[in-house]
């Protein structure tokens, strides 16, 4: 399929909006990162999922839907990521909506994918017992964890909103240069504390390969396979051999979710349990410094454990 930069209905309704400031909403806080870069000073997109919250299954308050149907623009990762917002966001008549896995120049793993660069440890035939409550197929909707893609979005994100608000547009544009600026300054730092990491690794949830692929990690296995699926005792029981086999360093539960099967797991085996790692800066407070510190913070308790 060939993927425009922006959809043609985009740059129409973008440019026939007025010259003003656009009202902007964001589905979830790394969205919310990337736009308020991008804004700057001329204004804060609000964020529908708030700290804390589960972006996979959330309930829109009275007063989110509302903005929503004010928003002259509403930046959304797509319905992969919140499958929730896509009836709310036909129903908002919001003029331009934006979904960031569309942006061309997007690179983008496929759950099949991912399976293929996986141990044969984590792809045994798994018994009836997992309920695989999001979907595990199609695209991996966590692009973001590939800095490349930020910096794509980036600009894709100024266009639009330089195609709304016009007087600003130079203002749109040059703070998304500066942005991506600092994310390749952050990218090159990560690289130099990821180049001798070697040491295999066990996530909660798999949501990390576009990290892993970027930065040379070896992932040997997730607990569960999708954001919602709760893993069978065959996955259990075939973590545990990979865990006292000695070939995995740590293991990672994730922000949000309850740590003790991961603890329970790898307790009496070689491998150590880590700092909760939080892909989506659920944990941190909204702003345009999310998105570095969860790069950051995320290389930092990888390399921090299996270092």
């Amino acid at each position: 399929m060939t993927r425009l930069l922006l959809p043609a209905a985009i740059l129409l309704s973008a440019t026939a909006a007025t010259a003003e400031v656009p009202q902007v909403v964001t589905d979830v806080p790394i969205t919310q990162s990337l736009v308020a870069g991008v804004m700057g000073d001329l204004g804060t997109p609000e964020v529908i999922v708030t700290k804390g919250a589960d972006p996979h299954d959330y309930q829109l308050r009275p007063s989110q839907a509302r903005a929503l149907a004010g928003a002259n623009i509403v930046f959304w990762v797509g319905p992969e990521m919140t499958p929730w917002l896509n009836g709310p966001l036909e129903a908002s008549g919001a003029a331009t909506r934006v979904e960031l896995l569309e942006v061309a120049g997007t690179h983008l793993r496929h759950f099949d994918e991912a399976a293929e660069d996986h141990d044969d440890h984590d792809h045994a035939d798994h018994d009836h017992e997992t309920d695989h409550g999001h979907d595990h197929s199609g695209t991996d909707p966590h692009a973001w964890l590939d800095p490349d893609n930020a910096r794509t979005w980036l600009a894709a994100i100024a266009e639009v909103l330089a195609g709304a608000d016009p007087d600003n547009a130079a203002t749109y544009r040059a703070n998304a240069e500066k942005a991506a600026k600092d994310i390749v300054d952050l990218d090159t730092s990560l690289k130099e504390r990821t180049r001798a990491l070697t040491k295999s690794i066990v996530v909660s949830h798999d949501a990390y390969g576009y990290l892993a692929e970027h930065y040379g990690l070896t992932i040997a296995g997730s607990l569960s396979e999708g954001d919602a699926a709760r893993p069978g005792a065959a996955r259990v029981s075939e973590l545990r051999q990979l865990l006292d086999s000695g070939n995995v360093a740590c293991v990672f539960p994730e922000a949000g979710h309850d740590p003790k099967p991961l603890a329970v797991l790898t307790d009496g085996t070689p491998a150590k349990l880590g700092a909760p790692l939080d892909p989506a800066g659920l944990d941190l407070e909204p702003g345009p410094g999310l998105y570095r510190a969860v790069l950051d913070d995320l290389i930092e308790k990888i390399t921090a454990c299996a270092g």
